[in-house]
């Protein structure tokens, strides 16, 4: 983290020089602001690495602030963390969607958090991200795609045909999420519980001894908020060091992102060894995934770190596989057959597609598709 240009933006001087001195130790170059506005004009003017602001602020809401950075070339995608008098689920939400990376608040353990969310968002520990477990992030560009399913059943293959490896999946889909539908978990451990918990006892030996292990699945869970009010409480803030905690205490860690394309879920994005992209066979969805995927591109992801899925959730119709390969602009890997009606009965009864119809297509196609996803994974965390 030594040598990086700084800026604090914060009306307290108290707390500014605070911060200041203890990332000074390390030579950094710090530079402070008492305003919002005098913030922006520093953050245009100098170019620093990182901005840390309180975004309490009497000219100008932190949300304002990022939301300004964010549409400016020269700031766009400066690492922007918010060190926050004010500790309300609301108040993390709003600042990470208006563009914050992360929301952090003023404790006597903000400094060592602080310093270690600067070194993580620099790239100081660019190797550590290659290191723990394995990381594959499912998404979709529209809902009713199958993308939670897929990545119930990926996460049961890997388990089942590798029994000596500890594979984690967790629900990051908001506002409800929807595997512990899926594979019928039912208890009270969820991701907006983990995420209220301090950060000193969310540790990998907390992830290894008391992540919810689903027998019948073969991998732990985290499970998603359980309804809306719960996910509008979650400390999003906490999600990048919740997933590097399971990381270091599982050998697979798949994650299902849903349709959430975030300020929070972009890092989650790019830091994955595997992107596992679905798409439905009808038009409107195949078109926003090509806006999805130009997006992502445009953001540095590559075209070989993407596994995409078509996978026929909804019947036979549709655009063919040439065809929907031709809009999107990416190839796809998978082609998942039509289920019909066994899809709802596997889900309705809480069962792996591979263990209630171990000799349905659908069942080979998935075994085959998640050991080349492993196989993809491995080698480009080599690369």
């Amino acid at each position: 983290m030594a040598g990086n240009k700084i800026l604090i933006v914060d009306a307290d001087i108290a707390s500014r020089n605070f911060v200041a001195a203890a990332l000074q130790k390390d030579g950094n170059h710090i530079l402070q602001a008492a305003s919002g506005r005098e913030g922006l004009i520093l953050a245009w003017r100098d170019h620093p690495d990182v901005i840390i602001m309180d975004p309490v602020m009497a000219d100008l809401k932190g949300e304002d602030f990022a939301k300004r950075l964010r549409l400016d070339a020269r700031t766009s995608r400066v690492s922007l963390i918010a060190l926050s008098s004010d500790p309300l689920p609301a108040r993390t939400r709003s600042c990470v969607e208006a563009g914050f990376n992360e929301y952090l608040v003023k404790t006597s353990q903000a400094i060592p958090a602080l310093i270690e969310t600067i070194g993580r968002l620099l790239g100081d520990n660019a190797a550590a991200l290659k290191e723990g477990g394995l990381l594959i992030v499912f998404l979709s560009a529209k809902g009713g795609t199958g993308t939670s399913s897929l990545c119930a059943n990926v996460a049961m293959n890997i388990a089942f045909n590798q029994p000596e490896v500890r594979v984690a999946v967790a629900d990051i889909v908001l506002p409800i999420g929807s595997i512990a539908e899926i594979v019928g978990y039912e208890g009270s451990q969820n991701l907006v519980t983990v995420a209220e918990m301090p950060a000193s006892e969310t540790t990998p030996e907390f992830f290894r001894e008391n992540l919810i292990a689903i027998s019948n699945w073969h991998f732990h869970l985290l499970a998603g908020s359980p309804d809306p009010e719960h996910g509008n409480q979650l400390q999003v803030g906490r999600i990048s060091e919740i997933v590097h905690a399971l990381k270091a205490s599982h050998d697979f860690v798949l994650l299902d992102l849903g349709r959430s394309l975030s300020r929070f879920s972009l890092p989650l994005i790019e830091h994955a060894d595997l992107i596992a992209m679905v798409v439905s066979t009808d038009l409107s969805t195949v078109m926003l995934t090509k806006t999805v995927w130009e997006y992502l591109r445009s953001k540095g992801v590559q075209a070989s770190s993407v596994y995409t899925i078509l996978n026929r959730a909804v019947g036979l119709e549709g655009l063919t596989k040439t065809e929907a390969e031709k809009i999107i602009g990416i190839d796809i890997k998978t082609a998942m057959p039509y289920l019909g009606s066994n899809f709802s009965l596997a889900n309705n009864q809480h069962q792996p597609i591979s263990a209630k119809f171990p000799q349905d297509t659908a069942s080979i196609v998935l075994k085959e598709a998640s050991q080349q996803m492993v196989a993809m994974a491995r080698r480009l965390r080599t690369e």
